[in-house]
């Protein structure tokens, strides 16, 4: 009983020390794999546009840009203060009612900002550029507003008056000041409830499954074959195994033009073939139709990648005991009854890796299709990857980008799960499903 004791003990220090030596690289995974993730979800939650520089960043609060503050501001009051000299009577007394209210948002800004305030005052004088990080300050929320709706009422009220001799310039001024307060732009889930509402992303993320399911059950039978083929011994099999890992080994960008260029509608090898044989109508359909760009894509994606799936496969060949096969043959065992008894269940693992590896690849899809057919034509061919980049770089909507790429995930999650749940049950010992 002691011993016994003594053992676990012993089993139970082993596995904190295996713990401790597994740690630092399960931190450093989580690290490389899920702060981008993390990231990608928190820029998800704001409305980030690149092209409008009040949603150019993350803003949680109001602040106000100093740098166009001081562009506009102190020459609008010049400007305003020559105008009050020169006009009479009512529209005098009403342009100095303009010039005091546009003071007293100077002074709560001033209060707003501190000392940024002077410094990006006196760098602009200097006919200098302050950084970001100094120019664009966190405000008083009532201040935010009261210069915003200020603003706006100043505009109407110098429309309405007459006299002003650089009216055009006083009120492009006072325009400008429109533009210097930052508003929040956290919006939540509003872009996954977006995108979930968009038959774009909906048809993007079915072309997606489409070229997946499709792509991976070619290239998984077609790699098997190969695999079966090259294990067994025969003259040149070195070469022929060499040779077959040439398509895996260019990369996929080359792999696409070279492609695009047999697919060509005028000089396509490829194209001009299936046209002889009547695959296609016309050697332009590859590319310009939508099932034409769509099996264009798939087969490209089936020649590159099938030499992958077929050397995973063989590396499980390699490892089957020969005596196994020698035995079944002396039970009388046919060739197929040897393949879906010992083959088959020996390469379990093997074939999880493959359709896992291959699987989350082709989902992720972006360089093949991009530089094919650019996810046409009519989008026909456009993957949920190829729309978050259209999104976030052509559009240069990033918060809607990073929805979309936090969808990725989240469906590469799941097919890893049910990869592990269908094929990954029986891998386990038992011992350790406990």
């Amino acid at each position: 009983m002691a011993a016994g004791k003594g053992k676990l003990k012993i089993n139970n220090s082993e596995k904190r020390t295996a713990y401790l030596l597994v740690a630092p690289a399960l931190i450093l995974i989580l690290v490389i794999s899920i702060y981008p993730v993390l990231q990608s979800f928190y820029f998800s939650l704001f409305d980030l546009r690149l092209n409008d520089p009040q949603k150019a960043d993350v803003h949680l609060s109001y602040n106000v840009d100093l740098e166009q503050y001081f562009y506009y501001y102190p020459f609008l009051i010049e400007d305003l203060k020559k105008e009050a000299q020169t006009a009479k009577g009512a529209e005098k007394t009403y342009i100095k009612q303009i010039i005091q209210r546009l003071e007293s948002l100077d002074q709560n800004i001033r209060k707003d900002t501190k000392d940024n305030y002077q410094q990006v005052k006196k760098i602009e004088e200097d006919f200098e550029t302050p950084s970001t990080s100094l120019s664009v300050v966190k405000i008083n929320d009532e201040t935010a507003k009261s210069f915003q709706k200020t603003i706006k009422e100043v505009n109407q009220q110098l429309k309405q008056i007459t006299s002003l001799k650089n009216k055009k310039e006083v009120i492009g001024l006072a325009n400008g000041l429109k533009g210097v307060i930052f508003e929040p732009n956290y919006i939540g889930f509003h872009h996954y409830a977006e995108q979930l509402k968009s038959g774009r992303m909906w048809s993007s993320l079915w072309n997606t499954v489409f070229f997946t399911i499709v792509s991976v059950l070619i290239e998984f039978v077609l790699g098997l074959a190969i695999a079966l083929l090259i294990n067994k011994a025969f003259f040149g099999r070195g070469l022929i195994r060499a040779t077959v890992l040439i398509p895996w080994a260019i990369p996929t960008a080359v792999s696409a033009l070279m492609w695009k260029f047999l697919y060509d509608g005028q000089y396509g090898i490829v194209a001009k073939f299936f046209s002889k044989i009547g695959l296609v109508d016309n050697m332009s359909t590859l590319l310009s139709s939508k099932a034409g760009a769509m099996f264009s894509v798939i087969l490209s994606d089936v020649w590159k990648t099938t030499p992958y799936i077929a050397l995973l496969l063989l590396a499980g060949l390699q490892v089957i005991p020969k005596s196994l096969y020698e035995a079944a043959s002396i039970d009388g065992a046919s060739k197929w009854k040897q393949f879906t008894s010992i083959t088959l269940p020996s390469l379990k693992l093997s074939i999880l890796v493959a359709l896992l590896f291959r699987t989350l690849d082709a989902f992720r899809v972006f360089d093949l299709i991009y530089v094919l057919t650019g996810g046409g034509p009519a989008n026909s061919t456009e993957t949920i990857s190829i729309l978050a980049y259209k999104e976030m770089f052509s559009q240069t909507n990033f918060g809607a980008g990073s929805a979309l790429s936090v969808i990725v995930f989240i469906c590469v999650a799941v097919i890893s799960i049910i990869f592990v749940k269908v094929l990954g049950s029986d891998l386990l010992p038992e011992g350790s499903k406990k």
